[in-house]
C-alpha cells in the first residue's frame, strides 16, 4: 500500500462522522433514483409480459346493437389480425352486508373455449359451465372487498329483473388492470365490480340475441391504429358505435402508462436535490480539509509527488465517501423499489409481477451519484494542485479585521460580546455562511415539498366534492329518458330534490387538433351540481356555447370565441359547429359543457336526461337505497360521500408513504448540512475556544460561541428553506399535471411551521451531539497545535 494510500485511510478514519453524514445524504438521493428507476422497469416489464401472455388487444370500441354477422367483416379490415366481440352491460348488485346498491360491469365470456383476446387469469374456482346462466366470475379486487369466494351468492338487478348468481371462480383481466368505475375518479372496490358470465345469460338478460356491443381486436405489425379505427368506426356507425379507441386511451392501461410517467418525473427531480446537496457538502469538507493540510501539501510536493497524483488522492477520498454513499444507497433503493412495486401491484391488479431490476438502473443512479460527488469537490482538488509548495508549507495569510458597521452601530449596545463574535465571523465570511445556510434550507424545502401534497388533496376535495357537488347520489340511466322522469325520481322515498344531466360521447376538433371527449349538458340554474372552478367558483353555463376547462381548450388550441367542431358519437350523431363562449380552470379531467336544453335541440331528442343528482333525506335514506336497487331503468349509482371517503383512502395510502419516505430523507439531508458545518466550525475554531477556556470562559459560554453560529444560521435557513420549498412545489405541481389531475399549489401556514419544526429538531439534536465531544476538548493538545 502506498503511503498516499495509508494516509487516505487515516484521513477517513479521523473524518469518520462527517464522511457518514456525507454518505448518508449520498445514500438518500441514490434511493430515491434506484427506487424510482426499478420500479418504473418491474412495471413496465410486469405489464409487457402480462399484456403479451392475456393477448391485450390493440383496439376496442363499443356499440349499441350489431349484428354478429359484422364480426366477419371486421376481420377483413386490413391489418386485422384477431376480433372478439362480446356483450357489456351494467348492472345494479345487492350485495350481503352492504345497504347501499353496488354498480357493477356484467361481461360476456364465449360460448366454447377460452377468450381469444383479453385472456382472463383464473385466480380461484373455474369458469361457468355451459348452459348454466346463474354462475358468474368475478374480478380479484371486488371479490376480496365483499370476501367472496368459489360457493357464494348474491343477487343482480339486470334491467329490473332479480336474477341470484352463484360464484364460481375469481379472476384477473388486462382490460381491468385498474379498476374504475366510469365517471369515478378513484377505484371503489366496495361498490364496483367487474364480474363475467356466459354470453347466453346476457343475451337472454339484455335482448342481445345474434348481437354484440363491444368488440376488441389485435393488428398486424406494421398496422397504424389510426387507419384501423377509422375504418371499424366507419363499420359500427350505423350500429350506435361511439368510437373506437386505441390501446394507449383504454382507461386501465392509460391510468398504467400515467402513473409510470409520474415515476419518470420523479426520478429526473427529487433525487437531483438530495445529489445535489451532497455535492454541496462534499465542497464543504473538501474545502476546509485542503486548507488544513496545506503542509502536508507542501511537504508532499517538496518530496515529488505531482500535482496529478495529489489530485488523484483527493479525488479517491470523494470517490471512496461517495461508493459508500451509493454502495448503501443501491440496497436501500432496491429494497424500497421491491417494497414500491408490490404496492403498486395491488393498485393495479396482476397476476404475478416481475421484479428482477437489471444492472441498468443501479449503473445509472452509481454514475449520477459519483458524478454529484466528484463535481463539488472538483474547486477543492483544483485548490490543493494549484499550491505551490513553498507556499503551501507557509500558514494560510490571517485574515484583515477591522471594524464593522455592527460594532459601530447603537446596537452593539445591546448585545453581548459572545453574540457580537457570533455575527462578526458570520459577516467576515458571508458567502461561507449563506453556503451552509443554503444546505439548511433545502431540506426546509423538501419536507414542504413532500407535505405540500397533504394540503393539495384537501383542498381538491373541498372545491371539487364539497363547493362543488351537492347532491348525496348521482343516478344513471341505461337510456335516455323523458324530462317526465324528474318528478318520478323526486317521488322517490326520501328524495329532497332531482337535478337532470346529461352527457353524451363525441369528438372535439379545432383545426389539426382533436380529442375524443365527453360531452355534459347541464341546466343553466343548476344548484346540486354547479360547474365550478378551481377557485371554488360558480361558473355560469351559456344558453348555447361551450364551456371547456382550460385543459382541454389547450389540447384544441382554441380559445374563447373560436368555433369548435363536435361530431356526436351516438344518436343521430350531428356534427355540430359550436362557439367557445368561456373557459375554466379545474383541477380533474378536460371536461366540457352545454346548456341541457341545447344539446338537447342539438341532438334533435326533445327534453330527455341521461340521469339526475339527487339530495336525500338521511332519515329515510335506508328505504330509499332499498327501492333504488329494484328500479329498471339505472345503470349505476354513485354517492358523493363514498367518493370522498375512497377518494382519501387510496391517494392517502400512497400520499403517506411518499410523505414518509421524504421526511426520513429530508431529516437525513437537514442531519448530514448542520453537523458537517458544526464539526468544520469545531475544527477551524478549536484552537480559538480552547484559549477562550483557559482565559476563564465556562463550557457553556464556549457552546453558545460555537453553536449560537449554527443556530443563527438555522433561522436564517427556515425563511430561506420556505421560499425555496414553494418554487419547489411550484415547478413539482407543473411537472406531474396530467389530464386527469392537476394538483393545486396550496401550502397552509401549518406545513411550513412542520417543516420548520423537523428541520430544528435535527440541528438541535446534531448540535447536541458535537456539544458532548466539546465538552471533552483536549485544550493542551488544541493549544499545541501548529497554526
Amino acid at each position: 500500500m502506498s503511503a498516499l494510500d495509508r494516509k487516505l485511510l487515516r484521513g477517513l478514519w479521523r473524518l469518520r462522522a462527517q464522511v457518514l453524514a456525507i454518505a448518508l445524504v449520498i445514500t438518500s438521493g441514490t434511493a430515491l433514483l434506484v427506487m424510482a428507476l426499478t420500479t418504473i422497469e418491474a412495471l413496465e416489464d410486469t405489464t409487457h409480459a402480462y399484456y403479451e401472455r392475456s393477448r391485450f388487444a390493440d383496439v376496442f370500441a363499443q356499440a349499441k346493437r350489431a349484428p354478429d354477422a359484422l364480426a366477419r367483416e371486421i376481420a377483413a379490415l386490413p391489418g386485422v389480425r384477431l376480433v372478439e366481440t362480446g356483450i357489456s352491460e351494467g348492472a345494479i348488485l345487492d350485495m350481503p352486508g352492504l345497504a347501499e346498491p353496488v354498480t357493477a360491469r356484467l361481461l360476456s365470456l364465449p360460448e366454447a373455449g377460452p377468450e381469444v383476446l383479453n385472456v382472463l387469469t383464473l385466480r380461484a374456482g373455474r369458469r361457468p359451465a355451459a348452459n348454466r346462466s346463474d354462475e358468474v366470475v368475478v374480478g380479484e379486487a371486488f371479490a376480496e372487498a365483499h370476501g367472496l369466494a368459489p360457493g357464494d351468492t348474491f343477487v343482480a338487478v339486470m334491467r329490473g329483473r332479480q336474477r341470484t348468481l352463484q360464484v364460481v371462480g375469481i379472476a384477473l383481466s388486462p382490460e381491468y388492470v385498474y379498476v374504475i368505475a366510469p365517471g369515478a375518479l378513484m377505484p371503489d372496490d366496495t361498490r364496483y365490480g367487474i364480474l363475467w358470465l356466459n354470453r347466453a345469460a346476457l343475451e337472454a338478460a339484455y335482448d342481445m340475441q345474434g348481437a354484440f356491443n363491444s368488440v376488441a381486436l389485435t393488428l398486424e405489425t406494421g398496422t397504424r391504429a389510426e387507419e384501423a379505427i377509422l375504418r371499424l368506426d366507419g363499420l359500427l356507425a350505423p350500429y350506435g358505435g361511439t368510437g373506437a379507441i386505441a390501446r394507449a386511451d383504454q382507461v386501465s392501461n392509460w391510468f398504467l402508462q400515467n402513473e409510470i410517467a409520474m415515476q419518470r418525473n420523479m426520478s429526473r427531480i427529487m433525487p437531483s436535490i438530495f445529489l445535489a446537496v451532497a455535492a454541496f457538502l462534499t465542497h464543504m469538507v473538501m474545502a476546509r480539509l485542503i486548507a488544513t493540510e496545506r503542509h502536508e501539501i507542501g511537504l508532499l510536493k517538496a518530496f515529488g509527488y505531482t500535482d496529478l497524483a495529489i489530485g488523484i488522492h483527493y479525488a479517491k477520498l470523494v470517490l471512496v465517501i461517495a461508493a459508500l454513499g451509493v454502495s448503501l444507497g443501491a440496497v436501500l433503493g432496491g429494497l424500497l423499489g421491491h417494497w414500491n412495486t408490490r404496492l403498486y401491484a395491488d393498485f393495479f391488479r396482476f397476476p404475478f409481477l416481475l421484479y428482477q431490476p437489471g444492472p441498468a438502473s443501479f449503473v445509472i443512479a452509481a454514475g449520477v451519484s459519483l458524478a454529484a460527488a466528484l463535481a463539488g469537490s472538483l474547486s477543492a482538488v483544483r485548490q490543493a494542485i494549484a499550491l505551490p509548495p513553498a507556499a503551501a508549507m507557509l500558514p494560510p495569510s490571517p485574515p484583515v479585521y477591522e471594524r464593522t458597521r455592527l460594532s459601530r452601530s447603537a446596537m452593539a449596545r445591546w448585545i453581548d460580546e459572545p453574540t457580537r463574535m457570533i455575527v462578526r465571523r458570520l459577516l467576515r465570511w458571508p458567502l461561507r455562511a449563506l453556503m451552509a445556510s443554503l444546505g439548511l434550507a433545502m431540506s426546509v424545502a423538501v419536507l414542504i415539498t413532500a407535505l405540500q401534497w397533504l394540503d393539495a388533496i384537501d383542498s381538491m376535495v373541498e372545491s371539487v366534492f364539497i363547493g362543488g357537488q351537492h347532491q348525496d347520489a348521482t343516478l344513471s340511466f341505461y337510456e335516455v329518458t323523458p324530462w317526465s322522469s324528474i318528478e318520478a325520481v323526486e317521488d322517490l322515498p326520501g328524495v329532497l330534490a332531482a337535478e337532470p344531466f346529461r352527457g353524451v360521447a363525441a369528438r372535439l376538433s379545432h383545426g389539426l387538433h382533436h380529442k375524443r371527449q365527453g360531452l355534459s349538458g347541464v341546466p343553466t340554474d343548476a344548484t346540486l351540481s354547479p360547474v365550478i372552478d378551481s377557485q371554488g367558483q360558480r361558473v355560469s353555463v351559456a344558453e348555447d356555447g361551450l364551456l371547456l376547462s382550460r385543459t382541454l381548450a389547450e389540447r384544441l388550441d382554441a380559445g374563447v370565441g373560436d368555433r369548435v367542431t363536435v361530431e356526436v358519437l351516438e344518436g343521430r350523431r350531428p356534427t355540430l359547429r359550436l362557439p367557445v363562449v368561456r373557459l375554466f380552470e379545474t383541477h380533474l379531467g378536460t371536461p366540457a359543457y352545454l346548456n341541457l336544453a341545447a344539446l338537447n335541440r342539438h341532438l334533435g331528442d326533445g327534453r330527455v336526461v341521461g340521469g339526475m343528482h339527487i339530495a336525500v333525506d338521511p332519515a329515510r335514506q335506508a328505504e330509499l337505497l332499498a327501492r333504488l336497487k329494484t328500479l329498471p331503468d339505472v345503470s349505476a349509482i354513485q354517492f358523493r360521500q363514498a367518493a370522498i371517503d375512497t377518494f382519501y383512502e387510496t391517494l392517502g395510502q400512497f400520499l403517506y408513504i411518499f410523505v414518509g419516505f421524504f421526511i426520513a430523507f429530508a431529516t437525513t439531508l437537514s442531519a448530514g448540512v448542520t453537523y458537517n458545518a458544526i464539526r468544520i466550525a469545531l475544527s477551524e475554531r478549536a484552537r480559538e475556544l480552547a484559549t477562550l477556556r483557559v482565559l476563564g470562559f465556562s463550557r457553556w459560554e464556549i457552546s453558545y460561541l460555537l453553536l449560537g453560529e449554527i443556530g443563527l444560521l438555522t433561522w436564517l435557513a427556515i425563511p430561506l428553506g420556505c421560499m425555496i420549498g414553494f418554487g419547489l412545489a411550484w415547478y413539482l405541481t407543473a411537472a406531474f399535471a396530467t389530464e386527469l389531475f392537476r394538483v393545486p399549489l396550496v401550502i397552509n401556514n401549518a406545513t411550513y411551521a412542520k417543516a420548520s419544526l423537523i428541520a430544528l429538531a435535527a440541528a438541535v439534536t446534531c448540535a447536541a451531539i458535537v456539544r458532548r465531544r466539546l465538552d471533552h476538548l483536549d485544550l493542551i493538545a488544541v493549544l499545541k497545535t501548529r497554526e
